[in-house]
């Protein structure tokens, strides 16, 4: 870990012999040894899911860092009595990582429209609007499915992810998944045909 602030040392004992929940309470009065070992002991998982999430090595590292310094910084959002702490790392490092992948997308469409108007030639003019709505339309109509459908549907379709890692980013038996994905692009279908009325 980097980057990590270091207040004086509190003593205590912080080891392999603590628990999460107590790692974690020894990190909400300021101990970085505790952090440390809770990054010893679920790093690897959750730079993992960060990979299979983003498919960039420095992205996955960047997004990592953030959770365990988030963790740092607000280390009461973990209820212990709502599942383990690497369950809760894993959920924080699926959620910014979504969130990179769409804030990359973004950027990157944003560059390549750029780059198409510039080098388009007029008569081109009508199909990027075109191509543009039809992108807008898209978005808008994910935006309107349940937050469980949606994410399945990004994760699959957006993220190149088999259902079966979907199933492990959300933490979802694969069956539930399918049925997600199924359900959500049935009414995407219907969105984008109420929408668009078959015109695009």
């Amino acid at each position: 870990m980097t980057d990590v602030p270091r207040p004086p040392d509190r003593g205590g004992a912080v080891g392999a012999a603590s628990s999460d929940p107590d790692l974690v309470r020894s990190v909400a009065v300021g101990d970085p040894r505790a952090l440390e070992e809770i990054h010893r002991r679920h790093g690897g998982a959750v730079i993992g899911l960060c990979r299979r999430v983003l498919r960039d090595e420095a992205l996955a590292e960047e997004v990592s860092q953030e959770v365990f310094l988030r963790l740092w910084s607000e280390p009461h959002r973990f209820d212990a009595g709502r599942g383990t702490l690497r369950s809760f790392l894993q959920r924080q490092a699926h959620s910014r990582s979504i969130e990179r992948v769409r804030s990359e997308e973004a950027r990157r469409a944003r560059e390549d429209r750029a780059l198409r108007i510039d080098s388009a030639p007029p008569a081109d003019v009508e199909a990027e609007a075109v191509a543009s709505l039809r992108s807008t339309v898209v978005r808008e109509a994910l935006d309107q499915l349940e937050p469980a459908e949606r994410s399945a549907i990004v994760l699959a379709y957006y993220g190149g992810h088999s259902y079966r890692e979907v199933s492990v980013l959300l933490d979802a038996p694969e069956g539930t998944v399918k049925s997600r994905i199924r359900s959500g692009m049935n009414k995407l279908a219907g969105l984008l045909h109420g929408h668009v009325g078959g015109d695009l």
